[in-house]
């Protein structure tokens, strides 16, 4: 059994699919870096090598009792479109990716880190997991909060760098140059797989 996890964050409608809450600020950048179709030739991919893929979507009751009444930042603008709510077509993985028997979907996520209000951490040790590769949205917020916090929980971090998108290439590139290579291993999808045995 492979040792190393994909770990897919918010591959959602309202991120990634034309009529999403949240599309719009993303469209551009998710046409420049083709990060979709990148993510879905990986998972395809490494499910084939036997590497376990886990899905962390984010999600939130109807009418956010879990954030603050007044939220301010990324979730500020998550209340104010109606994104990721439970049971809601928005909220639902990108059809295109849809979890697959064996994949496992985390359930909890309500902030940015995919560990901190989830049981993401107990998941991956019980399946032996001590390499995780990370792709998903934001490049710079919910990748970025969840690669810190992996790499402070001991992981072996891999960032895809080619699977990740956010609201534009200047702050895609700051963090990937600048912030990534501090708590993680950068590096592309097809690198990535070229390290699987």
């Amino acid at each position: 059994m492979s040792q190393t996890a994909l770990v897919l964050i918010e591959y959602q409608n309202d991120f990634l699919s034309e009529g999403g809450a949240l599309h719009e600020g993303v469209r551009a950048e998710l046409v420049r870096t083709n990060m979709l179709a990148h993510t879905e030739a990986l998972v395809r991919e490494a499910r084939d090598k036997g590497v376990k893929v886990v899905w962390v979507p984010i999600e939130f009751a109807p009418g956010y009792p879990e954030l603050s009444t007044v939220p301010y930042g990324i979730l500020a603008g998550v209340k104010a479109t109606n994104a990721f709510r439970i049971g809601s077509w928005g909220a639902q993985i990108v059809e295109s990716l849809k979890p697959q028997e064996g994949d496992i979907v985390i359930a909890g996520k309500r902030g940015l880190c995919g560990f901190a209000s989830t049981n993401l951490d107990f998941v991956l040790r019980q399946n032996g997991i001590t390499r995780i590769a990370l792709g998903g949205l934001l490049t710079d917020c919910c990748v970025e909060s969840t690669m810190r916090s992996a790499y402070e929980r001991g992981y072996d971090v891999v960032t895809l760098t080619d699977c990740t998108a956010t609201l534009s290439q200047a702050q895609h590139e700051a963090a990937i140059d600048f912030t990534y290579p501090m708590f993680s291993h950068p590096m592309n999808s097809q690198v990535f797989l070229d390290t699987l045995f």
